[in-house]
Parts: structure tokens; sequence; C-alpha cells
């Protein structure tokens, strides 16, 4: 059965910090649908409803893309062992990049 919170508790901060790997979900608004693999050492809890996420650049970076076009992230965290889980956040994102004002905040 789903539970759905509306902020990140303790408990699930520790589920979060727990796991090596994340996975990060966007879409265009008419396209393909990207999945992309992170280290949790790119991700920060600022608040329980605000996070930060480090995304490298690659040969092609659709996250950033995407996210020009379609605001909507999501974030899976996966656990098939001692304790069964699959917890996703799901959210609103922006690309914020080095040459941006924001960066030095």
């Amino acid at each position: 059965m789903s539970k759905f919170y509306t902020e990140l508790n303790e408990k699930l901060q520790e589920i979060m910090a727990e796991k090596k790997i994340f996975f990060v979900g966007t879409v265009e608004t008419y396209g393909r649908v990207n999945v992309s693999p992170k280290g949790t050492g790119s991700l920060k809890i600022i608040k329980v409803n605000q996070l930060i996420c480090l995304n490298l650049t690659g040969i092609v970076n659709e996250t950033a893309t995407h996210l020009l076009k379609q605001s909507r992230m999501t974030l899976m965290f996966c656990s098939f062992k001692e304790r069964p889980l699959i917890l996703c956040v799901y959210e609103r994102a922006r690309a914020i990049h080095p040459r941006d004002g924001e960066w030095k905040k």
C-alpha cells in the first residue's frame, strides 16, 4: 500500500541516506522519458521539502534539457534486500548553472 507524505521526515531522510544510488526521471512535454542513475553524494536535503541535486553533464544532458520545458522530476530510491522498499520523491525542479546568479547562493 502506498503512503504519501508532504515532507521528508527523519525516517525518510535516513532511508535516502542509506542508499548508495538513486534514479532521476524526467520527461519532455511530448518526448521520451529519461532515467539517470545518480550517487547519493550528489544529493543534499536543504529543508524537509527542498533538495539540491548535482547534475553532472555528459554527452547529452537530457535532465537539464527536459527541465527547460517541463519542471516535473521524480527521484527513486530502491532497496531489495533486508527491508524491501521503493521510495519516490515527486518534485518540481529547475537547473541552475555556474553562469546563473543563483549558483553562488
